[in-house]
C-alpha cells in the first residue's frame, strides 16, 4: 500500500422593546457542530453545578443545555442555547455512573445521557443469569437515575486476523498521522498493540513501517505508533472513494452531532454521536472515557478514524453489532491521547 491509502489508514438584528414588559425570550443561536462545543465546555464552566450535560440538536443546529433551575435556564438562553430544566444534576448522574461502574459485569456499557438525564446501561447479548440479575438490582438502586437497555452482539474490540495495518497478531486500521518531537507518527488503538503486537507493516508479511512506542488497554484504548520508514504520511483519512478528506485539528466530540468513521474492513460509514466519557466493559476489561455512537464497525476497523469534516474526533475500539445489522461502535477521543503522548495532528 502507498500514497494516500497508506498514509489516511496506516493512515454557526435585536428589536428593543417599546413597552415596560418583560423582554422576550433570547432566541437560540444557529451553530456549527464545533461551536455547538465550544459553547457547551464555557456554559458547563459558568454554570457549575446547575448544569446537567448538553447536546447539538443537528436539525435545529442549536446547543440544547440540561439544567436544574429556572435561573440557570435564563443564563444559558442568554448565551445562545436552548435551555433544558431536568430532574438530575449532572454531578447526581456522574455518582450514579460511578457507583455503576464499580459493580459492572463484561458486556455491559454505562453512560450519562443528555437526551434522557438518566444513566444509561448497556447490556449485549453475553449478560445472562445472575449477571443479568447482579446489573437490574444495580440499576434499580439507581432511585429513577439510571435506565437498562439491552443490545444484540457482543461489545468487544475490534481486532482481526487479516488486512490494513497488519502485525504479526492481527490487522487493525490507522486512525491519524500526528507529530512528536518533530518525528513522524501515527494513533490507533491501544488494544491493537496489546492484543496483536508492537511492530506494523502496511501488508501482510510486509517490511515494517513502524514500532509502537507507548499505548494503553485497558482503562483507556490508544497506542502511538512511531514511523521506522520512508513512507507519504499526511494528515488525511481515505473516503475509500478515490479521494481523502484533510485533518488540520483535533477537538472533543458533541452528542448529537454527525460523524464519519473510516477503517480498513468496512470502509466509510456515518452516523451521530450518542454519549460522551462513557465506561465499557470488554472482556479484557473496562475502558472509560468513550465517545458512543451508532456508527456500525467490524473486526479489523479497531484504530480507525472519527472524524466531522477537517476536524479529528476518536479512534476506533470496539462495540456490537455489523454493518449489515447495525450497531454500536465506541472511540477513544484523540484529545486525550494526544494530550498523553505530547503529540499534534500533523
Amino acid at each position: 500500500m502507498a500514497g494516500a491509502g497508506v498514509a489516511a489508514l496506516v493512515a454557526g438584528s435585536l428589536t428593543m422593546a417599546n413597552t415596560s414588559t418583560a423582554a422576550p425570550t433570547p432566541t437560540a443561536d444557529t451553530l456549527s457542530s464545533a461551536a455547538a462545543g465550544d459553547l457547551a465546555t464555557s456554559l458547563a464552566a459558568d454554570l457549575k453545578g446547575d448544569e446537567a450535560g448538553a447536546y447539538y440538536d443537528a436539525k435545529a443546529r442549536n446547543l440544547v443545555i440540561n439544567v436544574v433551575d429556572e435561573a440557570a435556564a435564563e443564563q444559558a438562553r442568554d448565551a445562545g442555547a436552548v435551555a433544558k430544566v431536568v430532574s438530575h444534576s449532572r454531578t447526581a448522574l456522574e455518582a450514579a455512573k460511578k457507583e455503576l461502574n464499580a459493580s459492572s459485569v463484561p458486556g455491559t456499557s454505562r453512560a450519562v445521557d443528555p437526551l434522557t438525564n438518566k444513566v444509561v446501561v448497556t447490556a449485549d447479548s453475553t449478560v445472562k443469569g445472575a449477571e443479568l440479575r447482579k446489573v437490574k438490582k444495580a440499576v434499580a438502586a439507581q432511585d429513577g437515575k439510571a435506565v437498562l437497555k439491552r443490545t444484540a452482539g457482543k461489545f468487544s474490540p475490534l481486532i482481526a486476523g487479516g488486512d490494513p495495518i497488519y502485525s504479526s497478531g492481527g490487522r487493525c486500521s490507522l486512525g491519524f498521522n500526528v507529530v512528536k518531537d518533530g518525528a513522524p507518527h501515527f494513533l490507533t488503538a491501544g488494544h491493537c498493540t496489546e492484543l496483536a503486537g508492537t511492530s506494523w507493516s502496511d501488508s501482510q508479511g510486509g517490511a515494517e513501517i513502524g514500532q509502537a512506542v507507548d499505548w494503553t488497554f485497558p482503562g483507556a484504548d490508544h497506542a502511538l505508533v512511531k514511523y521506522t520508514a520512508d513512507v507519504p504520511h499526511p494528515s488525511e483519512v481515505n473516503l475509500y472513494n478515490g479521494s481523502t478528506q484533510q485533518i488540520t485539528g483535533a477537538r472533543e466530540a458533541v452528542v448529537g452531532e454527525q460523524v464519519q468513521r473510516s477503517g480498513s474492513t468496512t470502509q466509510l460509514h456515518d452516523g451521530s454521536v450518542q454519549g460522551l466519557d462513557v465506561s465499557v466493559t470488554y472482556p479484557q476489561g473496562t475502558v472509560d472515557g468513550l465517545i458512543q455512537t451508532d456508527v456500525c464497525a467490524e473486526p479489523g476497523d479497531s484504530g480507525g478514524s472519527l472524524f466531522a469534516g477537517s476536524d479529528a474526533l476518536g479512534l476506533t475500539s470496539g462495540g456490537s453489532g455489523d454493518c449489515s445489522s447495525g450497531g454500536q461502535t465506541f472511540f477513544q477521543p484523540v484529545t486525550d491521547a494526544l494530550a498523553v503522548y505530547g503529540a499534534q495532528i500533523g
